[in-house]
């Protein structure tokens, strides 16, 4: 599962989240992060002549090979503001010439239009947004304090332009009848469905109250997001010798490396940081220090002090959506942003969930009791606490399925599983991936591949930013240089990102992962598949921008192709080139629906949690929700088991609080789960995971679509029906109840 999430209003990103199945937390998105109203895809027109010279490097059309590359080398900080204004004056600019264009409103000049148009903004949104999550320095923040509220503002001149909209409005009118193509259709739909919901038919004084709260959410955005930075990398903990007991060595050399990177050599480190935290808390024997390194990681957000999310940020971002509901005309900030998501309304997402929820609390329940039993018999005098759930699960583990997941770690390096992603993807849609050299990067790090189809015709580039580092967002995360487009006979290929947090090795030595690490792997990996496939014509409509509850779909999907022999045999290999024994492979799969309880609950708790926070009712009257006291209080209605937690408590709750992509839309991801394994059962059916015919109707019919088809219909064009929840149900090892 993983996340789409706004990083303040620069650059939406696809941030892998290991919510269901244990990854790394991190999201899709429309291009840049801007709403299709505000900035329409790009054009290749020159960047203004007034414009500093190191602002005009940024809004220059992209040169080099393969359509043009990002400008990584040329980025200067200090000119992000100036860029970005020219870029947004320009915008204004283009679309007020739209808006006023006396001619009669048409798909051409008013709807293709904004789709030529706000290429310059485009490019620098997209810098600005690779260097809001990787290289976020003191200067950035410094920088996204004052342009993100003034980003918000501009969105909003354009998506509340009461001409432009009136003829777009004309435009929806006249669609059936105005001899549209199906991809069209949609377009202007989308044009139309963003307008409104933001705000573009409310009356003035409504419309200028909607853009101050905007402003206002932009900033708290950007502040919450600071001090989850500042939490995560100002508390470290430096361990001795005699703290290593029972960390495998694996889990002793980063953490020797993450000392020396901090200048503490002879020293091990353990960051405030996921990719740092679980496998302390799996393996280490010391039970304080497991208790005090999950206390500092959860309490991210919540010390009281200048990082503080809760006194203030928090209880202010959900009474200001609040507000925008209501102005929108509608009951609470759930009920508006799922209107043209598959679900609809938070009642059907809830639905679900709670369709979900009692299974997995008995499950829990049932994990903590195998745990207990296991910790009374070592004599260990202990009730299981949360600190306790990864280590003692791990021994059951051992116990119940001989499985010791050091025994699979040195199957596991990152190259190679790497190398299984690009075989895959070939074998489903025929991609094959290319090393490219003296490409630009924005760390020596990255790695660069073209990537070509099965005739070796160009399709798009990859890059890949595998390493943590001061500045860089935690987990795991797909973004969107440049989606795909053909307007005007223009082909644009695609540019997309993976990107992820290993620690760096020492030299010469692989990067040796986890399971769950290669889990997130494919799953992120999915997301920039999704982007490649792409084959439509306007770049608003490109995968993956999609509805949010459909979005994590391809990804989800993707992840089982790593549990196949053909990818397992040829690259789950150790360092003398012999590949994962069979024994060990049939018992990862016996123990495949293994502590699925602690999976599904701790993310499902978070989501559930997400969509009570926006259903509650706030207004004049209400007092400001408290949100450890909320989440306390709605945990135990839930009857939520002691010995977990939230995934992300509401204090780090980056999907839902760093932005709104993600905002009363955690829930997304079991949406999408049950439609991947819905899917995945297709192609069981159809004789195997690789089976030819099934793989290419996935891509005609998904893949290749993007939002030009409505995902609903776009699902049962591959599936011949609705999804079934029971797919997902028994691949928890949750009784289905013949659940449809």
């Amino acid at each position: 599962m993983r996340e789409l999430l706004l990083l303040g209003a620069s650059l939406a990103v696809i941030l892998a989240t290991p919510a269901m199945a244990q990854k790394a937390d991190g999201g899709a998105s429309v291009p840049g992060g801007v709403s299709p109203a505000a900035t329409p895809p790009a054009s290749n027109q020159a960047p203004p002549v007034n414009a500093p010279p190191d602002a005009r490097a940024l809004l220059a059309p992209w040169a080099g090979p393969y359509g043009g590359l990002p400008p990584f080398a040329e980025v200067k900080v200090s000119a992000f503001q100036p860029a970005l204004e020219e870029g947004m004056r320009e915008n204004l600019t283009e679309v007020d010439a739209i808006a006023n264009n006396p001619a009669p409103p048409t798909f051409d000049n008013t709807i293709a239009a904004q789709e030529r148009a706000g290429g310059a903004l485009r490019r620098v949104m997209t810098l600005y947004g690779v260097w809001g999550s990787t290289e976020n320095h003191a200067d950035m923040q410094a920088v996204q304090q004052v342009m993100d509220p003034r980003i918000a503002e501009f969105q909003d001149k354009i998506s509340q332009n009461r001409r432009l909209f009136a003829r777009i409005d004309a435009v929806y009118q006249a669609r059936d009848t105005s001899g549209l193509t199906p991809e069209q259709t949609q377009l202007v739909w989308y044009y139309w469905i963003n307008g409104v919901k933001s705000g573009a038919r409310l009356a003035p004084a409504a419309k200028a109250r909607v853009t101050a709260i905007n402003q206002e959410l932009a900033g708290l955005y950007a502040q919450f997001s600071q001090n989850l930075l500042a939490d995560e990398g100002g508390h470290v903990l430096y361990l001795k010798q005699a703290d290593l007991a029972g960390l495998p060595q694996s889990v002793q050399d980063a953490a020797a490396a993450a000392a020396a990177d901090k200048g503490h050599h002879g020293e091990w480190a353990v960051l405030n940081t996921r990719s740092s935290v679980d496998p302390f808390l799996t393996y280490s024997d010391n039970r304080p220090l497991r208790e005090q390194v999950w206390k500092t990681f959860y309490a991210r957000g919540d010390n009281k002090d200048a990082h503080d999310n809760t006194r203030t940020i928090i209880p202010r971002i959900l009474q200001l959506r609040a507000e925008k509901a209501h102005l929108m005309g509608f009951p609470d900030y759930a009920s508006w942003k799922l209107q043209d998501e598959m679900a609809k309304t938070p009642d059907a997402a809830m639905g679900l969930m709670m369709r979900v929820w009692p299974a997995t609390v008995a499950r829990i329940h049932q994990e903590v009791g195998d745990m207990q039993a296991l910790s009374d018999k070592e004599g260990a005098h202990i009730r299981i606490e949360p600190w306790d759930y990864r280590y003692y699960a791990e021994k059951v583990r051992k116990a119940k399925y001989d499985v010791d997941m050091n025994q699979v770690k040195p199957y596991l390096q990152l190259d190679h599983i790497k190398d299984g992603m690009f075989w895959a993807a070939g074998q489903l849609y025929g991609f094959q991936f290319v090393r490219l050299q003296g490409i630009p990067t924005y760390e020596p790090e990255m790695q660069v591949y073209e990537v070509h189809d099965r005739a070796g015709n160009h399709v798009g580039v990859w890059y890949f930013d595998p390493y943590a580092r001061a500045g860089k967002n935690s987990g795991a995360w797909m973004s969107d240089y440049r989606p795909q487009s053909r307007l005007d006979g223009h082909d644009v290929p695609v540019i997309v990102s993976n990107n992820a947090n290993f620690v760096k090795p020492a030299p010469g030595q692989p990067v040796l992962i986890s399971w769950d690490d290669a889990n997130t792997m494919f799953h992120e990996f999915g997301h920039a598949l999704h982007g490649l496939n792409s084959n439509v014509t306007y770049e608003s409509l490109a995968s993956p921008s999609q509805a949010q509850d459909f979005v994590e779909f391809p990804s989800q999907l993707n992840e089982n192709w790593l549990w196949t022999p053909e990818v397992l045999n040829r690259f789950a290999v150790n360092a003398q080139g012999q590949p994962i024994p069979p024994e060990l492979v049939r018992k990862l799969r016996a123990s495949q629906t293994f502590n699925t309880g602690f999976s599904v609950g701790e993310y499902l708790s978070a989501a559930i949690i997400d969509m009570k926070l926006h259903t509650t009712p706030q207004g004049p009257g209400i007092a400001p929700i408290d949100p450890d006291a909320f989440e306390k209080t709605e945990l135990a209605k839930l009857g939520m088991p002691p010995e977990i937690v939230m995934r992300h408590r509401t204090p780090q709750f980056q999907h839902i609080f760093a932005g709104d992509a993600y905002a009363a839309g955690y829930y997304s991801y079991l949406w999408a789960e049950v439609l991947d394994h819905d899917v995945y059962e297709a192609f069981v059916e159809a004789g195997g995971p690789y089976d030819k015919a099934t793989a290419k109707r996935l891509h005609d019919t998904i893949m290749q679509v993007g939002y030009t088809v409505p995902p609903a219909q776009a699902y049962r064009n591959f599936r011949g029906r609705d999804a079934q929840v029971g797919a997902y149900l028994r691949s928890k090892g949750f009784p289905d109840g013949g659940a449809k």
